[in-house]
């Protein structure tokens, strides 16, 4: 059902600013509904919250909130990859796909052939976090977040860090054009007896 306006003749008021005149008119229906309206539920909206305390207050709902999105994103316990010994994957299908998985995300921090550019250089035998294999798996699978490094264990499924840490291991001693200068300790691999 539409209201008719009905159409008022305008009222000039006695003063003036700068040349501008001001009218009096009546104000649309639909603008006095919304208005009236508004103010019926800020009064329900008061009583609600603040007075009955029904619903909960700006800060229980931030609350619950941040406990949702605590739980969401609430990182998974460190997965240690496939077996309890890890040993390179040497073989040449484990290289190819570590050389893939490399190559997507490894290559802005390290370099295309590892020769080490924002991250470290992963063809020398010096290591920051460790040169042991089982150390590289851990570095990958958790990441260094101090220095950049993401925690691949929420990207990458534990077998491909392996890959991954397996293609890295065949970088060693490669000596790659523009090798960045060593970083961390000299790993000397133990003798195999």
């Amino acid at each position: 059902m539409v209201k008719k306006v009905k159409k008022v003749k305008d009222e000039l008021l006695d003063h003036d600013f700068d040349g501008i005149q001001e009218l009096d008119n009546e104000l649309p229906p639909w603008w006095l509904t919304l208005f009236y309206v508004t103010i019926v539920w800020s009064v329900a909206y008061l009583i609600y919250y603040h007075v009955l305390g029904i619903g909960p207050s700006s800060l229980e709902e931030y609350q619950a909130e941040m406990a949702r999105a605590a739980q969401m994103y609430r990182q998974p316990a460190p997965q240690t990859p496939a077996a309890t010994v890890l040993e390179p994957r040497m073989d040449e299908a484990s290289l190819r796909e570590g050389k893939a998985i490399y190559d997507k995300n490894c290559i802005p921090c390290h370099g295309k052939l590892g020769e080490g550019l924002i991250g470290p250089n992963l063809t020398d035998d010096y290591w920051i976090h460790g040169g042991r294999f089982e150390d590289v798996v851990r570095t990958i699978t958790n990441g260094v977040p101090a220095k950049g490094m993401i925690a691949w264990k929420t990207v990458l499924k534990p077998e491909d860090i392996v890959k991954v840490a397996s293609y890295v291991e065949s970088l060693r001693g490669t000596n790659p054009p523009n090798a960045k200068a060593p970083e961390g300790e000299k790993y000397i691999p133990e003798a195999v007896e």
